[in-house]
């Protein structure tokens, strides 16, 4: 009588002493979170563009977007300036950027079946950084290398790694996830030296201090133009994985498993390697090498949502996205002298952040 008195399921509506059942459960809906990360996420781009060196009212810069999206003149004076050409297009790059870095991180993370698997393990963005510090170093005038221009020059560095990590996966015919990571750091790491020497060719201070902000991340070179690519790439990026969801959910139960299910595991590791060093490539060419998002964002998903990729991709997307947007006003804000590189906000803010998820992860029963 005692265990069925125990599974008897309760009321609607009766509270425990921790108060009414579900709350919780309720609070990590992925549509409840779904919903308080957009409405985050747009608090987050008007703090962006609101607040710096010169700071406007949040209805002004909703004014003066309102009035542009329009196609109405803009009012004169300074703050359409500041508002339109400066802070929004580095406020959209910075949303663009985090919730590519998020789907990048989960993709890499079910490729290689591993929950702590970083975007950056494939080595990619090594060769993105190279081909950038290439351009930086070597290029001469405002065309870069070989006229590619920055950004032109770190994604032909990025297809470049590309190929020599996937040749090196595809050696003997396998296709494994120790292959595929052991071909990427090692490729990482050669290719990091490459940059080394490179930087150390710099000819001047000024162009070593722009070698090593780009190596470190950076949202400044923020323009129109230059939100075109991410703005068609990570939303297409997103598409294609969350088409193949039902599979990655497979493949997280093991090889065997999700050929039992009809996966075809082959084929879905070259996509899924396809798709993720491709929005590597593009993310590093337009804001340099943003460490940790990829890595953090994912894991602390997985933990309020569960592993199942249909929520895990939107929602990594919008918390990279809201991630971004606040570290990269933290740059432009915390130091009155000089801006903060991205890549070291993410990680002073980041690793504290994940330790303790960790912690308290393991601590549970």
């Amino acid at each position: 009588m005692a265990l069925l008195s125990a599974r008897r399921p309760r009321k609607p509506g009766r509270q425990g002493p921790a108060g009414p059942p579900g709350r919780a459960a309720r609070l990590r809906s992925p549509g409840v979170l779904a919903v308080l990360l957009v409405v985050a996420l747009l608090a987050a781009l008007t703090a962006a563009v609101s607040f710096g060196s010169t700071s406007i009212p949040p209805q002004e810069v909703w004014s003066v977007v309102g009035r542009r999206i329009a196609g109405r003149a803009p009012r004169p004076g300074t703050d359409d300036l500041i508002v339109w050409q400066l802070r929004v297009p580095r406020a959209l790059l910075a949303a663009l950027v985090g919730a590519g870095l998020g789907v990048v991180g989960a993709g890499v993370q079910a490729l290689v079946r591993n929950p702590l698997a970083d975007p950056y393990l494939l080595g990619v963005s090594n060769g993105a950084t190279l081909g950038a510090v290439a351009a930086i170093v070597l290029g001469a005038g405002g065309g870069g290398l070989l006229g590619l221009g920055l950004s032109g020059a770190a994604f032909a560095g990025a297809l470049g790694s590309f190929l020599l990590v996937w040749l090196a996966a595809r050696r003997g015919g396998g296709f494994s996830p120790l292959r595929l990571v052991l071909a990427g750091v090692a490729i990482g790491q050669f290719l990091s030296g490459l940059t080394s020497c490179l930087v150390l060719r710099a000819g001047d201070e000024q162009q070593t201090r722009g070698v090593l902000f780009w190596l470190m991340g950076s949202l400044g070179g923020a323009t129109w133009d230059l939100l075109v690519v991410p703005s068609v790439v990570v939303p297409a990026g997103l598409v294609l994985l969350l088409a193949r969801a039902r599979a990655l959910n497979a493949l997280a139960a093991g090889d065997e498993t999700a050929a039992a299910l009809g996966v075809a595991v082959g084929r879905l590791r070259r996509e899924l390697f396809l798709v993720t060093s491709l929005l590597t490539g593009v993310l590093v060419a337009v804001s340099g090498a943003i460490g940790f998002v990829g890595l953090m964002v994912p894991h602390v998903c997985r933990l309020l949502v569960g592993g199942d990729h249909r929520r895990l991709l939107p929602l990594s997307a919008l918390t990279g996205a809201v991630l971004l947007v606040v570290v990269d006003l933290i740059c432009r804000t915390a130091v009155d002298t000089q801006e903060l590189p991205a890549g070291v906000v993410t990680s002073l803010l980041g690793a504290p952040a994940l330790l303790l998820l960790l912690d308290r992860r393991l601590e549970r029963p």
